[in-house]
């Protein structure tokens, strides 16, 4: 033969050596889960189940070498090898001096935030301007007492334009607020990449070069909340950056900002974990101190050794283009079926998650009819798949206690990492083409009961479906 075979199909990169089950209750069974925990799906038992897509955190598939890594980890309190490799893998990557081991994303935010809050003698309500602050971190941020304020791009909220980077921050915006912002009012600059709250949506490597030049002109320190960065600088690669290896670009996008928290659950496919990185010597002490104080040794920082090397192992396998390749083929591969269903969803396909359009999938219900969270119930009533509302229940309660609806009505499918394969997403569209065609049966939902922070996780709902 003298042409060369190029397959079409993306495969994934990798063999299955460990399987789990899978149970199927029926939808009686269901319906009596949902009782149970009170209709919140965060409540459920997971062998309760089918189809577990509410979050890609802590869910991945971990490697072969990350288990070999796992058995290999060194356990001494101070100095081991273990964190030697887990701060050298970081340190190559990112550029940055001080590297701190957390047990978890947020625990790297609270330390950020709290370092900041013990800065600020005067007490001031100092704001942190992002392209938009995810949950927990918005949670953190508040509790320290300070404001977050999201400035995400026009474009985010034309939900079926395909505008391929959607996470971007809005420039303009961004840079009036800090010409009308005192400098002393201002605690530090982020951005989220890729975007979970906007649609886990990419931002675009022009974008963030600008937003750190407008951070640098101001004189704002510049953090990345970079738990997804491997997908983001996929994205850029592919629509804006061809020449470029994901790698070249995540070093890139590093070297823009002045630190990074991230939590290793996401890009660095483990099941624990996460740092701080920084270059700012100005605290590096109070954060080592606090480190001490609420995770652990600077060495460990509330993970054993087998966990740091399973990160460093992870950060690396993260980075393969035939594995980057595959990631975002299993949202494409969605998004066109769904296409096909004339199903709304946030377009174009996102990295880590399909964000589904409730306002316009249940648009009989109004936002304080909480649609996403009855779109959620009906998912896994239907077909005991376990998603997650991103809307007016995650972020309508206002710092003052008052609610507002949220800029956007969404259903989160997060895609755990080598975890499902092809049929198991075809099963996830035929549930979805079932629901969809008995949408306007979905009924209303309300809150009898929730916390003061972070209500999604806990509150208990009515829903009169049931």
């Amino acid at each position: 033969m003298s042409s060369e075979f190029h397959p079409q199909t993306i495969i994934e990169p990798f063999k299955i050596k460990t399987v789990e089950p899978l149970y199927l209750r029926t939808r009686k069974q269901r319906g009596e889960a949902l009782k149970k925990a009170k209709f919140n799906l965060f409540k459920l038992d997971s062998q309760d189940v089918l189809i577990d897509l509410l979050t890609d955190s802590g869910t991945s598939a971990m490697s072969a070498a990350q288990w070999a890594e796992i058995l290999k980890g060194d356990e001494a309190y101070a100095g081991s090898e273990s964190f030697q490799f887990f701060e050298k893998t970081i340190r190559d990557l990112t550029g940055y001096k001080c590297i701190l081991p957390t047990h978890q994303g947020r625990a790297a935010e609270r330390l950020l935030f709290s370092a900041l809050a013990a800065q600020n003698t005067q007490k001031k309500k100092l704001k942190i301007p992002s392209n938009s602050h995810f949950d927990t971190t918005r949670a953190n941020l508040e509790s320290l007492g300070f404001e977050g304020l999201d400035f995400p791009c026009e474009e985010f909220f034309d939900s079926q334009s395909d505008f391929r980077f959607k996470g971007n921050m809005d420039l303009q915006k961004l840079e009036n607020f800090l010409k009308q912002t005192p400098r002393d009012q201002i605690a530090v600059g982020f951005c989220t990449i890729t975007n979970n709250s906007c649609g886990g949506q990419p931002v675009s490597f022009e974008n963030i070069k600008k937003v750190a030049e407008l951070y640098r002109k101001f004189k704002v320190p510049f953090y990345l909340d970079a738990c997804r960065f491997a997908e983001n600088s996929a994205f850029i690669q592919k629509f804006e950056m061809p020449s470029e290896t994901p790698e070249s670009i995540a070093k890139k996008i590093f070297a823009l900002a002045d630190g990074a928290t991230f939590s290793a659950k996401k890009d660095a496919l483990v099941n624990i974990g996460g740092f701080l990185a920084t270059n700012d010597q100005n605290i590096t002490e109070d954060l080592t101190s606090l480190l001490i104080l609420s995770e652990g040794f600077p060495t460990y920082g509330g993970l054993a050794g087998r966990d740091l090397a399973a990160i460093a192992q992870g950060l690396k396998e993260i980075l393969d283009p035939s594995y980057l390749d595959y990631r975002l083929a299993v949202t494409q591969y969605i998004g066109k079926k769904l296409d096909e269903l004339k199903i709304p969803y946030l377009r174009p396909a996102g990295g880590h998650a399909i964000y589904l359009d409730a306002k316009k999938f249940c648009e009989h219900l109004k936002w304080n009819h909480y649609p996403g969270q009855a779109l959620v119930l009906a998912l896994y009533l239907e077909g005991g798949i376990r998603s997650c509302e991103i809307g007016s229940v995650m972020f309508g309660r206002q710092a003052d206690g008052s609610e507002k609806a949220h800029a956007a009505e969404l259903v989160r499918l997060a895609i755990p990492r080598r975890v499902y394969t092809q049929s198991h997403m075809d099963y996830v569209l035929e549930v979805l083409a079932f629901v969809f065609a008995k949408r306007h049966e979905i009924s209303a939902v309300s809150i009898l009961k929730e916390p003061k922070q972070l209500r999604h996780f806990s509150s208990e709902f009515s829903w009169s479906m049931l």
